[in-house]
């Protein structure tokens, strides 16, 4: 049924040797490395359902533009995890992605769940605010110079154009829209755990801002009893692997919620995607030692 509107391959699927093998390393990285993979494809491939296919609720064709490019935003950034882990290392630069990552999981599933043109609204206008003031920028500069625009600033102008044309919005919209909600507030809207917003969020601001707990933990080292220039030898956790896949598994739940009409195939959906969350959380389980027994494949 899935299949329907979804062009996906099959889930990845681990021999009992590949399981043994993790569970006597101490490291279920390979494993949920390929769920991770996986969930980025899926991921992908709902990015991929056409605005004009069967069973899809008739969006405003930007609005269905918004959370595609959410979508594709957040499989290309894990591809790029993907790459840049794929030995294990490079956890400095992964947990910046991965900031990224939620959050656009998050403003996906808030867009989502509010289901009307102020929320959307409010998003667009979000970014081409700062191009209107841009643009006020630009012009103060030219006429400054008599009139005389330089071709970098042509450039700008054009660029800030076509984004106000694309999203359909008048200037006066932009202008007058509502500031779009903290991250703190879409994650009480969507009903999330408090821990979420504090580890993801907050915590992740870290790695993107490099504050001291993120200097401290990926970027120096202690050395005879003076901090300097750490190696090039962050891992990316396992937790990595795990809850990035998580948060983006329940933003697909609540984009097929909101965009599928045929109540076949959204539950068909649900139900896959459930099967991959279970298995995720139980090769997390295994992996810190909860004592959790492994069970067959999805």
């Amino acid at each position: 049924m899935i299949t329907k509107l979804l062009d996906i391959p099959s889930p990845p699927s681990h021999s009992p040797d590949d399981v043994m093998k993790c569970k006597s390393d101490g490291d279920f990285r390979p494993l949920l490395f390929d769920w991770y993979k996986y969930v980025g494809l899926l991921c992908n491939a709902a990015a991929s359902i056409r605005r004009e296919s069967r069973g899809i609720r008739k969006l405003p064709s930007v609005h269905y533009s918004v959370l595609v490019g959410l979508l594709n935003r957040c499989s290309r950034l894990m591809f790029g995890n993907v790459a840049l882990s794929h030995e294990g290392f490079f956890g400095e630069t992964t947990s910046i992605l991965d900031r990224c990552i939620f959050e656009s999981a998050v403003k996906m599933a808030w867009l989502c769940q509010k289901r009307d043109e102020d929320s959307f609204t409010r998003y667009l206008s979000d970014g081409l605010k700062t191009e209107l003031k841009l643009r006020v920028r630009i012009h103060t500069d030219v006429a400054k110079r008599g009139g005389r625009t330089l071709v970098i600033e042509e450039r700008m102008l054009r660029s800030i154009e076509n984004y106000i044309a694309s999203s359909g919005l008048k200037e006066e919209q932009i202008r007058s829209a509502k500031k779009l909600p903290d991250m703190g507030a879409m994650i009480e809207t969507l009903k999330l755990d408090k821990i979420v917003y504090i580890v993801a969020q907050s915590i992740g601001s870290h790695h993107v801002h490099g504050t001291w707990p993120s200097l401290r933990f990926n970027y120096l080292e202690e050395v005879d009893g003076v901090l300097g220039p750490r190696d090039h030898d962050c891992q990316t956790h396992v937790s990595q692997y795990v809850f990035v896949p998580l948060a983006i598994l329940d933003s697909l739940d609540s984009f097929m919620t909101f965009v599928c009409l045929d109540e076949d195939v959204l539950q068909s959906f649900l139900d896959f995607v459930h099967g991959i969350r279970s298995r995720i959380r139980q090769l997390n389980d295994a992996a810190v030692g909860n004592g959790m027994e492994l069970t067959d494949e999805i």
